[in-house]
């Protein structure tokens, strides 16, 4: 077989992330409230509550979790861009 007709790149094909990476801080806040919801939806033992609450709680708190850790990450690299914004226009008007 030639390898004629077959293009070869240095790029790597990486399959698709997970569902989280693409929230942003407005989808990480809402899933820190969905995840307080979970937490008092299992409080009051309402329908659909597993029988064992440990369970409830746990998945209350990967969700939480995982918004809370997309909140921060969204701020932090807004308060990085801002300092290097804010560094670029100071070395500009030194100049």
């Amino acid at each position: 077989m030639t390898d004629k007709g077959v293009e070869q790149t240095d790029e790597r094909g990486y399959g698709p992330g997970p569902w989280w990476t693409e929230l942003g801080a407005v989808g990480s806040v809402a899933l820190i409230v969905f995840g307080g919801l979970v937490a008092a939806w299992v409080f009051f033992r309402l329908p659909g509550t597993p029988e064992n609450l440990a369970s409830g709680y746990y998945q209350a708190a990967k969700a939480a979790a995982i918004g809370l850790v997309m909140a921060g990450s969204a701020l932090l690299s807004r308060s990085r861009a801002r300092t290097a914004a804010a560094e670029e226009t100071d070395e500009g008007e030194s100049a």
